[in-house]
């Protein structure tokens, strides 16, 4: 591959442009090869992905989709036959444009099934940015690579998906007020059980009027995790710990010892009692189990 990775907009190709086929796109620069679905490497990042009902565990909602990352996959039955894996290059590809925002063109194709699709050849759209990256057991009962990806371009080509946008954003608009109320609440209670001090270092970060921490869900809220604005979903964590846990850097054992990247014991309060299936949750989304 011998062309150089491109990121975001390609000049002369707005949303909703047609391709015939994947030798279209190759020509326009918008993605460097004709199989794979992934355009990327490990040290750059990924720059665009093709959804073209390769794997079942897609799934298209319009300004937000839940894709499938590569390997494992029988080409012919288009079923898994193996555990996918986060060592493998374009999902590695991926996880580097989350970690450093890196936006990624998508394009559907006439065999992804979605209504966003086009009934012939291409379709441009538009940029998306890499939000969440976990690992669960898919339909085949393999591991499969998820990844969640969120519409960051400035464009609505048509009136399906207009309509779905502006109805998502009406939900999000009431429904993330009411979260971050709620959140802040129970947040701000976690954090004064620790007087503000990380469960993982015990750091306290001073500002001018007191200290800051984190509250940090276990089970991530919102789709496709659904975890619960509750107590015993959270952690009080510094910004540092609360990225990496985020991230799957680390995780947490039921009897609170620490795995991954940090080692020792989760420091937990009488008066704070977790869900281990929380815990769970999280080993099993990040690979520990």
């Amino acid at each position: 591959m011998s062309k150089p990775i491109i990121f975001g907009e390609i000049e002369g190709f707005q949303e909703g442009h047609l391709f015939k086929n994947r030798q279209e796109i190759m020509d326009s620069n918008l993605h460097r090869t004709l199989q794979a679905g992934i355009d990327g490497n490990i040290k750059e990042g990924a720059s665009v992905i093709i959804l073209s009902g390769g794997y079942e565990d897609d799934v298209d909602n319009g300004n937000e989709i839940i894709y499938t990352g590569a390997g494992g996959n029988d080409s012919n039955t288009k079923k898994q036959i193996e555990d996918q894996s986060w060592s493998n290059r374009s999902n590695a590809a991926l996880l580097v444009s989350m970690d450093q925002g890196l936006a990624v063109r998508v394009i559907r194709g006439e065999k992804h099934k979605s209504l966003y699709s086009p009934k012939e050849g291409y379709k441009y759209a538009g940029l998306y940015s890499v939000v969440d990256a976990w690992e669960e057991i898919g339909k085949s009962g393999f591991k499969v690579c998820r990844f969640l990806l969120r519409y960051s371009g400035s464009q609505l080509t048509d009136n399906l998906f207009q309509e779905f946008n502006s109805k998502q954003q009406k939900i999000r608009k009431e429904t993330v007020i009411l979260r971050i109320v709620r959140d802040t609440k129970i947040a701000v209670e976690i954090k004064k059980l620790y007087d503000f001090k990380c469960q993982i270092c015990n750091i306290s970060i001073p500002t001018k009027s007191g200290h800051y921490a984190e509250g940090a869900h276990i089970k991530p809220l919102g789709m496709p995790h659904d975890g619960e604005d509750s107590i015993d979903n959270i952690l009080c964590l510094c910004p540092n710990h609360h990225v990496m846990f985020d991230k799957g850097t680390f995780s947490i054992l039921d009897n609170y010892e620490l795995i991954g990247h940090e080692n020792g014991i989760l420091f937990i309060h009488k008066n704070h009692k977790i869900k281990p299936s929380n815990l769970q949750y999280h080993r099993k989304a990040h690979g520990y189990e």
